[in-house]
């Protein structure tokens, strides 16, 4: 097995920084934790009514889910409407797709059969792919922490009428300090690697950067200075658009198979 050797290994997950942060001390590294993103719920206790109503009316023929945590906050917010049987009893007759592991693994707790489900690296484009068997007439789509303009307008394209449903969004978090921090240490080489596990973290990193650094200076620092890993390729697509190839990208993007691929390339 390699090791890190004690190289500081940053991360910007807030999620599951805990579960990281161990495995990269196993792999005798020195985890460097700042949060990137903050998953705020929004008041969406309206448009979820309405959802359980277009499904139990027939008017929805198919849901597709894109993570794990907007299942669970769909069920919880019709939990607090006292309409969770009903929403679970109508999510069971219709058509559901989902983008990946994470949503499918929520699902299939909660007896739900999926139709359909992105195969790796589970992007919006392997999403679209094991959706085109089904028929798309009346549609929802439960977004993440952002709306999916590429998919809707795919499904649209097909002829769907497409109902969205935005349940949480992605913002900073309430505390940017360590990110700041993060930015002076990586301009400073204090940082041997950076680990990126979502585009949002990107984007926002580039965000609280600006008043420090200029994002090209920003973009050199990290491609020449930093071991860069990305778990997959929308994350990739993020770090392109600000200038950065990362270095690592494992061949299946999960979290454990990125910091293996980091250890042995950095070894």
């Amino acid at each position: 097995m390699g090791n890190f050797t004690g190289t500081r290994v940053a991360l910007l997950e807030a999620r599951m920084s805990h579960e990281i942060a161990d495995m990269i001390r196993r792999y005798g590294g020195e985890p460097y934790c700042a949060p990137a993103v903050r998953e705020s719920s929004l008041d969406s206790d309206e448009s979820v009514s309405a959802f359980i109503d277009h499904l139990t009316d027939s008017s929805l023929q198919t849901v597709v889910f894109l993570t794990g945590v907007g299942v669970n906050a769909l069920v919880r917010v019709a939990e607090k409407l006292g309409r969770e049987d009903e929403l679970l009893t109508a999510l069971r007759h219709v058509t559901v797709a989902c983008r990946g592991p994470k949503p499918g693994g929520a699902l299939r707790r909660l007896q739900i059969p999926i139709a359909a489900i992105a195969a790796e690296p589970f992007t919006t484009k392997e999403l679209l792919e094991a959706m085109q068997p089904l028929t798309l007439q009346s549609a929802a789509v439960v977004h993440y922490g952002e709306r999916n303009a590429l998919l809707v307008q795919a499904m649209q394209a097909r002829g769907a009428q497409v109902e969205e449903l935005m349940l949480y969004e992605w913002q900073l978090p309430a505390d940017i300090a360590p990110l700041r921090t993060l930015v002076t240490d990586l301009i400073a080489n204090r940082v041997g690697a950076i680990v990126f596990t979502s585009q949002v973290q990107v984007r926002h990193l580039f965000l609280v950067a600006k008043d420090i650094i200029p994002a090209d200076e920003l973009a050199r620092v990290l491609h020449t200075q930093t071991v860069v890993a990305s778990v997959g390729p929308t994350c990739t697509a993020t770090l392109q658009e600000f200038g950065v190839n990362p270095h690592v990208e494992p061949e299946h993007p999960k979290i454990g198979h990125l910091l293996k691929a980091l250890v042995e390339y950095m070894g």
